[in-house]
């Protein structure tokens, strides 16, 4: 793509008035880093990222409310982490935070464990030990 090519589409980044860098062409064939506000195709994508983003939150925040989560489901997937994300933050095996988001298990859990876990979400661990949904 050359230079003068390079998109500068209506975009979530062009809003926020961030400007991402792409490297296009220059008059002289030689590549040159050139700031782009967007580009229609990568908008639509993330748009539709944010779109299942956002049902997985709920989905989550339901899957609380219903009993079948602990709380650590809904934050985690709030946070935009995976198991092996947040394993890794709260320093346990997967395994053991797999076996944490049983509800059962989860308010068996000391209050060191939880208060890590409130850590990494950036809240108290009374929001996460009362967060009901």
């Amino acid at each position: 793509m050359k230079k003068n090519e390079v998109p500068q589409d209506d975009s979530p980044l062009k809003r926020k008035n961030i400007n991402e860098m792409v490297y296009a062409v220059d008059d002289d064939g030689k590549f040159v880093s050139v700031q782009s506000s967007g580009w229609e195709a990568k908008t639509v994508v993330q748009h539709e990222n944010l779109e299942v983003l956002d049902q997985r939150i709920q989905q989550a925040l339901n899957d609380v409310k219903a009993g079948n989560v602990s709380p650590i489901v809904y934050f985690m997937e709030l946070k935009r982490m995976d198991w092996q994300t947040l394993a890794g933050y709260v320093d346990k095996w997967t395994f053991f935070v797999k076996r944490h988001a049983k509800p059962n298990v989860f308010k068996n859990l000391n209050t060191k464990t939880l208060q890590k876990y409130a850590d990494v979400f950036g809240i108290s661990l009374t929001d996460l030990q009362n967060f009901k949904g």
